[in-house]
């Protein structure tokens, strides 16, 4: 058995190279699967803050110092920046209470809350005089009572161990999707003190006169945003199969979608990379800087899907040929743009139904998929397009609730007996359905309590 890191990796080579990799039969263990078994961490949220002029004015309503705290400060080189990184940690020290004393042996820091009184340590990993005290102390820490706050700069990211943090505000925008992603790692470790993690950025409220800027900051925050709520093995599974000839209604399993063009896996190397790797896969394109900046840019599908997504799967799988790459190509884009269609259906004189697929601005029918269709849509766009600069936690709940309620269709006698059976399900064990669970019925009460609720908003946006 091999074991490999999360979407939560960060190292710039992999542990096995894509050769080795194709050598073991995958398992995916997603950040949500992770979450639903952890004991005592069940939920994390992530929020956007904005200020205007100094972060440091900002602070007090950013800061919430009743729970533990990773605390990084922006580069010396961002414009956030004030350029003196040492003012900067004492001007967070003001914000959090008075400096009472530091301990000689370990420089952890105490200080006296301004809001409740209350002594908290406080550790500084931005000065460098006596750092290496700091790294020590942390490193021996074993019980939540021992640490309150920690300021770090480059520091405190992929690695670090304090599994009592309960949120991290990095102020600043990144520019690596990656060390976004370590960060939210450090607060999401499975800790009795917490049931609840948060991830808080905080940004420069751009001019809203400069259309340009604007534009840049909501295209970086719809990149982070997205590529957290990335649905990949989420969403219901689908099989991808090429279409030799018109296939007869009610063949093949459900799920199998097929779709004409498209190319058979023509070795058993891309058979097990569509297999086992395409959430990753998908993961490593939505993290690359050329197709961020491809999305940010706005650039056509063809650019898209024949440039820019080609390359990473060249970069990923250096010993594909070109015909291998094309077959991975088709079906990471294709895997891509239906878990984000909308299936819309039609019944004619006769009574029988056709179903269709809207994506992006496209209706196109179920039998008629082609890979030259789908080829012409940006993959990725749909999930970039949904969001907002304004984005919430609340707001990603509504848009995860929209998403979900959108992968099944219900008739409404179905929804009426599956409300029932919620009431049932949720008085029996205490909880709502999850929509993650092993059990298919369970599974499908908690699409159609999405769906319910998606429905009771729309209503009353309506009203």
């Amino acid at each position: 058995m091999a074991m490999t890191g999360s979407y939560f990796r960060g190292d710039s080579s992999p542990i096995l190279s894509p050769e080795d990799e194709q050598l073991y039969d995958k398992v995916s263990y997603t950040y949500y699967e992770q979450l639903d078994g952890y004991k005592y961490l069940k939920s994390f949220g992530i929020d956007y803050k904005f200020y205007q002029g100094s972060y440091l004015t900002a602070l007090n309503n950013a800061i919430d110092i009743s729970k533990k705290t990773i605390i990084h400060i922006p580069s010396v080189n961002s414009g956030e920046s004030t350029k003196d990184k040492y003012n900067e940690v004492d001007a967070i020290f003001d914000a959090i209470g008075e400096v009472i004393k530091q301990d000689p042996e370990t420089g952890i820091y105490i200080l006296k809350s301004h809001v409740d009184g209350r002594l908290l340590k406080v550790a500084d990993l931005v000065n460098e005089e006596g750092r290496d005290k700091v790294q020590d102390y942390l490193r021996k820490m074993n019980n939540e009572d021992q640490l309150d706050i920690l300021v770090a700069l480059g520091m405190a990211k992929e690695g670090f161990d304090w599994p009592w943090a309960e949120q991290a505000l990095t102020i600043g925008y990144r520019r690596s999707l990656t060390e976004i992603v370590q960060i939210i790692g450090r607060v999401t470790r499975d800790s009795s003190n917490k049931t609840h993690a948060q991830f808080t950025n905080m940004i420069e409220e751009p001019d809203a006169k400069d259309g340009e800027v604007q534009y840049a900051v909501n295209s970086i925050l719809k990149a982070i945003t997205a590529s957290l709520l990335m649905e990949q093995v989420l969403a219901p599974e689908i099989h991808l199969k090429a279409r030799k000839h018109k296939q007869n209604k009610g063949t093949g399993n459900a799920g199998d979608i097929f779709i004409r063009g498209l190319k058979d896996p023509s070795t058993e190397k891309v058979k097990s990379i569509i297999e086992n790797d395409m959430p990753d896969l998908k993961a490593a394109i939505l993290q690359d800087d050329g197709v961020k900046n491809g999305i940010a840019a706005n650039v056509n599908a063809e650019t898209m899907n024949k440039v820019l997504i080609p390359k990473v799967i060249m970069t990923r799988y250096p010993g594909l040929n070109n015909e291998e790459i094309e077959e991975v190509r088709q079906y990471a884009v294709a895997d891509t743009v239906l878990r984000h269609a909308v299936v819309d259906q039609t019944t004619d004189k006769k009574g029988n139904t056709n179903e269709f697929l809207r994506m992006a601005d496209k209706f196109i029918n179920v039998d008629e998929l082609d890979i030259n269709l789908i080829d012409s849509i940006n993959p990725f766009q749909r999930a970039y397009d949904v969001l907002s600069r304004n984005i919430d936690s609340d707001i990603l709940r509504v848009i995860q609730r929209s998403i979900d309620a959108k992968k099944y269709d219900f008739t409404d006698d179905e929804l009426v007996y599956l409300y029932n059976q919620i009431k049932q399900f949720v008085v029996k064990n205490g909880r709502e359905p999850d929509k993650n669970s092993h059990d298919e019925v369970e599974a499908r009460m908690a699409y159609a309590l999405a769906k319910l609720r998606d429905m009771q908003a729309r209503r009353k946006q309506v009203e």
